[in-house]
């Protein structure tokens, strides 16, 4: 079943007050950001999204409208260049609306020996991962202002907390996140705009699966988690629902584990 049409699977809950609101997914192309905009498509959310992946982020666009939900807004974008980052979200909020609903997913977690890193590449590692959730929620928190409030879901990651290696610059980066979730929850409070960080644990996705999970990982997994069975993409995507919804509106600063029990 594709992601657009186990979207709307009647089993699971929707959500009425996201119905019409605008959001904004980055690195939305592929992976956990697809499955959130096909989501949150299927509330019937206006969904913008960014990605360098032109080709994948194009042939969502159809799937999505082909499922029979709300058409996605894509435009190419990197990231790590913070003011066409910006462009692109302002660009987002003129074609569809006030953006009230921000993901910030983008991440890269290529490995790597930390023997193996100069300050470039480290960088790199900081400006792809965590630096771009700063100037996305500077771009977005006028209009959520604007709008009597909005939901940020920034996206950090098990690896912060459990004994993974070989990724320091990720790691570091999505430990940061924590922070940034903390202390822009404060900043942002007084003007209903939520920040919450929302933590994956080892998700099957597509490129996890083609790349690194091997045999002996999906062992790991079973041995490490409570449950025996992995975590999946729409796993994460329900949770996410939930925060961005009215339903979770008392709750901001928090970090949501979705990790089949494994911390």
């Amino acid at each position: 079943m594709t992601a657009a049409a186990d979207a709307g699977a009647d089993r699971f809950a929707r959500y009425p007050s996201l119905a019409g609101r605008v959001a904004f997914v980055s690195g939305g192309a592929t992976g956990l950001g697809a499955e959130f905009v096909t989501q949150l498509a299927a509330q019937g959310v206006e969904v913008a999204f960014t990605d360098i992946d032109t080709e994948h982020g194009e042939a969502l666009v159809r799937e999505v409208a082909a499922a029979g939900l709300p058409e996605p807004w894509f435009a190419p974008c990197d990231v790590r260049d913070v003011p066409a980052l910006q462009r692109v979200i302002g660009e987002a909020a003129a074609a569809r609306g006030p953006i009230t609903v921000l993901v910030n997913n983008a991440a890269n977690d290529t490995r790597h020996p930390y023997t193996e890193l100069d300050a470039e590449a480290f960088d790199d590692r900081i400006a792809v991962n965590l630096r771009h959730h700063l100037f996305a929620i500077q771009a977005v928190a006028p209009m959520m202002r604007e709008q009597g409030g909005g939901s940020i879901i920034n996206l950090g990651s098990i690896s912060a907390h459990a004994d993974f290696i070989g990724m320091v610059g990720y790691i570091t980066a999505k430990a940061g996140i924590e922070g940034l979730t903390r202390t822009m929850a404060r900043e942002l409070g007084p003007d209903r705009i939520r920040v919450n960080c929302l933590i994956p644990g080892w998700v099957l996705t597509e490129r996890q699966l083609r790349e690194h999970i091997t045999p002996a990982d999906l062992e790991t997994i079973r041995q490490k988690q409570c449950l025996a069975e992995p975590v999946v993409p729409a796993d994460l995507a329900r949770m996410l629902l939930w925060l961005a919804s009215d339903d979770s509106a008392a709750c901001t600063g928090q970090q949501w584990v979705v990790d089949g029990g494994w911390l």
